[in-house]
């Protein structure tokens, strides 16, 4: 329950403003409210398309606007990547879809928005000089479940108001233990039927995947999701990678057009792997994979292991001068990969956006019971196939192999 407190005229003029300014949603309402109370921390848990971001940067925006001070806000999100396609593309086209958005504001070198005599900020958690740097008066982490707990800890004593989280609740994390419990802090639940400008053909393709438990679990109802049935164990989250390292290789998962062409580097550092996503975009011929290799500074002597279902792709970045070799495949190679790569303790670098993803989604399929097979679902695995390649050529044991070269 909010804690109850007698509205200033202030705030009624701001609830009259915001709703008469912005086509707001149910959610947008709640956070409201919770600002009004003077809550330290605003935490939004829901589903997917639940409107927990748009709302808050519509509620951010107005705070600027009505500001009487000057106000800094800073919106946060885990790498510069996610960013540009989340919040900085919603927030304008929520200023474009309200005849606000003025290019004159937008200062496109630093990621600002002057809104009078108020700023908003973007920048990514992996950027130490930021995290570390001035103060502010209200924060915002999108997705804050991708970030470690410490790089919040110095945003929050930097932040003087009030702060804002949300996040698509896959599993428990520190939110749950270190924030929730505070008197300050409220949690606002919400899921798709909050939002009530979504279209027909969203709701349904939303309700299309009701049989998919784990999934609808976290992204149609909202609800925390289980560790159950995850593959990928044994993982965490680091800033750096280390500098110094005993072997390194680039594992390649080809895509074009639907998938994505995964480019990931993988370190063997003291008996664990520390892994950095280098690539994962759609549209990547052969040429522009070995030219971002290149611009990526991969020395040429590196060995790449890349999907042996391409033979072409693999001879042409042979040709551009890469170091490349084919994945060993045979009967059951995707689970004997995924069982070498559990062997080790994995660090994966906190801009691998789309990798973290996937390792929090990657799960055995389900019987009836909702019991996991040994059967991988075919959906959030680009990052680990390529990861998997490397595994099944450099990293496993004799025994490992015998299955399919005929021992």
């Amino acid at each position: 329950m909010f804690k109850q407190k007698a509205r200033t005229a202030k705030f009624v003029l701001f609830y009259l403003y915001t709703k008469a300014t912005v086509k707001a949603t149910s959610v947008f309402s709640r956070n409201l409210e919770a600002y009004n109370q003077d809550l330290r921390v605003i935490v939004n848990k829901g589903s997917t398309r639940s409107s927990k971001t748009w709302s808050t940067l519509q509620l951010l925006y107005s705070i600027a606007v009505l500001s009487t001070k000057s106000r800094l806000i800073s919106i946060v999100s885990e790498s510069m990547p996610h960013l540009k396609k989340g919040c900085m593309r919603d927030f304008e086209n929520m200023l474009r879809s309200d005849g606000k958005w003025n290019p004159k504001d937008w200062n496109a070198t630093d990621k600002i928005y002057q809104v009078n005599n108020s700023y908003i900020e973007f920048f990514s958690a992996d950027q130490p000089g930021k995290v570390h740097g001035p103060a502010r008066d209200i924060l915002y982490i999108n997705e804050c479940i991708n970030i470690p707990y410490e790089t919040y800890r110095q945003l929050a004593i930097r932040t003087t108001e009030t702060i804002f989280l949300d996040y698509n609740p896959c599993y428990e994390f520190w939110v749950d233990e270190k924030v929730l419990p505070r008197d300050e802090a409220v949690l606002i639940h919400s899921t798709y039927l909050d939002n009530e400008y979504l279209s027909p053909a969203q709701v349904k393709e939303i309700e299309s995947s009701k049989n998919d438990t784990e999934w609808w679990q976290v992204y149609g109802l909202g609800k925390t999701g289980s560790k159950v049935g995850l593959i990928i164990q044994n993982w965490d989250v680091v800033t750096t990678l280390p500098s110094s390292y005993k072997k390194r290789w680039i594992g390649i998962d080809f895509g074009f057009t639907n998938d994505p062409t995964a480019l990931i580097d993988i370190r063997l550092s003291e008996g664990e792997l520390w892994i950095d996503e280098l690539l994962y975009e759609r549209g990547f011929d052969n040429l522009m994979i070995a030219k971002h290799l290149e611009e990526c500074n991969v020395p040429r002597e590196t060995t790449i292991i890349a999907d042996s279902a391409e033979p072409k792709s693999i001879r042409e970045i042979r040709n551009c001068g890469w170091k490349i070799e084919a994945a060993h495949k045979g009967k059951d190679s995707i689970l004997t990969g995924l069982a070498i790569l559990n062997r080790y303790a994995k660090h994966i670098t906190q801009r691998s956006s789309n990798l973290i993803n996937e390792y929090k989604n990657y799960r055995w399929t389900t019987d009836e019971f909702g019991n996991p097979s040994n059967i991988p679902i075919d959906r959030f695995n680009h990052s680990i196939d390529a990861q998997r390649y490397v595994a099944l050529n450099q990293l496993g044991q004799k025994g490992d192999f015998d299955y399919y070269i005929g021992k």
